[in-house]
């Protein structure tokens, strides 16, 4: 290549046409593979950079329920020989814990583990279907090299695979090249797929570019749901495959697309035992061990006596949570994060939180999140801030901004401030630690902001919940810049 043009002179390019063909040999699947490998989304996985801060179980918590779950992962149901389950519980339960912990506990034991975890407030590829199944064949591809050469060879004889359907992605990507090789095994493979908030993924918006003016519009051809369930359909397709291999573990919200889907009345056979967080297993024993270790921590971290804590607080704060895990957790980010009190100081202030209703499950929860919230300077502006980050992330940004990099804490912080050169950022989110991943001051070139649970934006969206806190959504966009 470096050679084409070795000894030319006196010549004007009009116009240049480059093609690039991959000449790597057809048998070694390298081409194939890295083509698949550029449709995935890596953030999804549950050992991702992106997630290196997910919430896990600590240690001697939620042993029952994942023990529970693994238990099924590795022999089923007696009674029940479906290969699908679903894992629900309200927000804040800790689903994503439990099902990060036993990805974790998988991998350790040498089970093999493919996974997708969903975030509405991650990065795109984890907020969308689009690559769902190229992600969990990529995965699928690492456990044998057989299933590498037999994906790599569906690929080559479909080259347009990635631009299917999800059902002819799996078909192509997985069911058939796990035909080719299990039907001549002895054992079959065994294995999970693990899907984490599948509540959380976002229909595609479709530009518009019909559209006169400046700007594309963008388009919902289809909902939030239809797309759930079309991965839902995908899945349970897969399970009943005799081909196939892995359970598949799905745990999401109690959303109605989910419970229809998963009604026993409906599909008294179809699928294992539902397993709610919520009802199935009560927390309270989890909470407080949690509690207990983290209170400990801390009084070492300050140098705090023995009888820092006040009587009765765990039980307290234990019955504030209503079996939700998000609850303490929170409360512990608050005591740690960004504040000038002493965290005892802090915990009284917790502890006096005062709540105005009896008929909210999530009473606690949103006197704390108003509490840290009002912490802030100006909590307006700070929940307008969050709001921005939020709808700016989670939405395409090509419009404003056309690399990735555009995303980054910084690149935000000169969007919205008023002054490029003021620091309002701290000034405004300072005191919010707990609440929002907030990059350090050498790190936010490179690095986005991130919100730890998506109570938060359920929270700020319903003005029954969050009063006076409430932001229009046609503010959101209408910060300091107009945009």
């Amino acid at each position: 290549m470096s050679n084409i043009l070795q000894g030319a002179h006196d010549f004007q390019v009009d116009k240049l046409k480059i093609e690039v063909t991959n000449i790597s040999s057809p048998s070694s699947g390298i081409g194939p593979l890295k083509d698949l490998e550029h449709h995935i989304a890596a953030e999804a996985l549950h050992d991702s950079a992106e997630r290196c801060d997910a919430p896990k179980c600590h240690p001697e918590t939620r042993v029952a329920v994942q023990d529970d779950i693994y238990g099924w992962i590795e022999n089923g149901d007696v009674d029940n020989p479906s290969n699908m389950k679903w894992v629900t519980g309200p927000a804040g339960t800790g689903k994503t814990a439990v099902m990060g912990s036993l990805s974790d506990r998988c991998k350790k034991n040498g089970l093999p583990v493919t996974s997708f975890f969903f975030s509405s407030a991650g990065s795109i590829g984890r907020r969308m279907k689009t690559a769902f199944v190229t992600t969990i064949a990529h995965q699928i591809a690492q456990h044998r090299q057989d299933l590498k050469d037999a994906i790599a060879s569906a690929i080559e004889s479909d080259t347009i695979v990635f631009k299917r359907n999800l059902d002819v992605q799996m078909e192509t990507l997985v069911l058939a090249p796990l035909r080719t090789i299990v039907g001549g095994l002895n054992a079959r493979l065994r294995g999970v797929i693990i899907v984490d908030g599948l509540d959380e993924c976002e229909v595609e918006r479709i530009h518009d570019t019909t559209t006169t003016g400046s700007k594309a519009k963008p388009t919902l051809a289809r909902t939030n749901e239809q797309d759930q369930m079309e991965i839902l359909q995908v899945l349970r397709q897969a399970s009943s495959d005799p081909s196939f291999p892995f359970r598949i573990l799905i745990a999401s919200r109690p959303e109605r697309v989910f419970r229809e889907f998963f009604n026993p009345q409906s599909n008294p056979t179809s699928f294992a035992r539902k397993l709610d967080l919520h009802e199935d297993y009560n927390a309270d024993a989890d909470m407080t061990l949690f509690l207990e270790a983290q209170f400990n921590q801390l009084r070492r971290r300050y140098n705090l006596p023995a009888s820092w804590l006040p009587p009765g607080a765990i039980e307290n704060l234990v019955d504030k949570a209503s079996g939700q895990f998000i609850y303490v957790a929170t409360v512990i980010r608050f005591l740690e994060t960004g504040h000038r009190e002493p965290p005892k100081a802090l915990l009284e202030a917790v502890m006096k939180m005062k709540v105005t209703t009896t008929s909210n499950p999530l009473e606690h929860l949103d006197a704390l999140y108003t509490h840290i919230l009002e912490s802030s300077p100006d909590p307006p502006l700070s929940v307008r801030w969050i709001s921005c980050i939020r709808r700016l992330t989670i939405r395409n940004v090509q419009y404003i901004f056309d690399a990735k990099l555009a995303r980054t804490a910084s690149n935000f912080n000169l969007l919205l401030q008023k002054d490029p050169d003021s620091s309002e950022a701290e000034h405004l989110l300072g005191n919010l630690h707990s609440l929002v991943r907030i990059p350090s001051h050498s790190d936010q070139e490179t690095t986005e902001y991130g919100f730890y649970h998506k109570s938060l934006f359920d929270f700020l969206d319903d003005p029954g919940r969050c009063r006076s806190l409430f932001v229009e959504k046609v503010l959101l966009v209408s910060l300091q810049t107009g945009v």
